[in-house]
């Protein structure tokens, strides 16, 4: 009896494949659909997903105890612009 490949989802290619994909963009602080700084926009746009969910995930982490708003003041710091960006990989 000989096995068959598995023809179905494999979700560990698809997982993969958007690691991939995701890895591939870069972590800056888009000019356009900024709020604040731009963090959670950018964090929206490197991670594919919308951005008014990240920005409602940091309003409900700043019910609980921590550090949100130090870690939020790093990455505004941290992150390029992305005008900055652009014009470094221009170069």
């Amino acid at each position: 009896m000989t096995r068959r490949p598995y023809r179905g989802i494999q979700p560990w290619r698809i997982a993969a494949e958007w690691g991939e994909e995701v890895m591939s963009r870069k972590l800056v602080r888009p000019r356009a659909g900024r709020m604040v700084a731009g963090v959670c926009a950018g964090l929206a746009q490197r991670f594919g997903i919308s951005t008014a969910m990240v920005r409602l995930l940091f309003l409900l982490s700043l019910l609980i105890p921590g550090s949100q708003v130090i870690i939020y003041l790093a990455l505004w710091i941290i992150m390029p612009n992305e005008d900055r960006y652009l014009s470094h990989a221009s170069h």
